[in-house]
């Protein structure tokens, strides 16, 4: 690509309040696409016969090189898996050094981050609030609301490219759950070194 050949705009719609686009088409992650990702898997079995849909999100197109910016959004549903709440999948980036931004335009849950040395850290998401996420560290978001949609607009380099693998075998070092009606952070059973 020629660095000073006009390149043209990209002008994208989503909403602030769904978190949809009106031109663009999701990528959905149904429970099916979730087995295995959760601690109880009876609970996850009886959901993925329904398919139920998780979460999805808006890839806006940007091109996967460097300079750019990708960006979207993510709608994460409420629910649950038997007491841990629904979540993304996770990732780390391909290009591990990359780091990305969540900005939370509605509802409330946590961004959960854990780098491959170990080290886990997690943050509240509540409308207004972003959270940057630092280079080296897998994220996934994790709806805690019982009732909303948890709405994030996200952007990172566009060569980040994204690794899903690591955390479909692994997993992360802890998981969120429901005790005494409230979100609480715990060793994940099933992690896997």
């Amino acid at each position: 690509m020629n660095p000073t050949a006009p390149r043209p705009a990209v002008v994208t719609d989503f909403s602030l309040t769904t978190g949809l686009s009106q031109s663009k088409k999701p990528l959905q992650r149904r429970m099916s696409a979730m087995v295995g990702m959760y601690a109880d898997q009876e609970a996850e079995r009886r959901l993925a016969e329904d398919d139920v849909l998780v979460y999805e999100f808006f890839d806006m197109g940007v091109p996967e090189s460097t300079g750019e910016v990708a960006y979207g959004t993510s709608i994460t549903y409420p629910g649950k898996v038997g007491d841990e709440y629904f979540m993304t999948k996770g990732h780390f980036h391909s290009v591990l050094d990359t780091a990305e931004i969540y900005y939370c335009l509605r509802g409330r849950g946590l961004m959960m981050m854990e780098n491959p040395e170990g080290d886990v850290q997690w943050e509240e998401l509540t409308p207004g609030k972003a959270v940057y996420v630092p280079g080296r560290y897998a994220h996934r978001s994790i709806n805690t609301s019982p009732d909303e949609p948890l709405i994030t607009f996200f952007a990172f380099p566009g060569h980040a490219g994204h690794d899903y693998g690591t955390i479909e075998s692994k997993g992360f070092r802890k998981i969120v759950v429901e005790r005494a009606g409230a979100p609480a952070v715990v060793d994940n059973p099933k992690w896997a070194q």
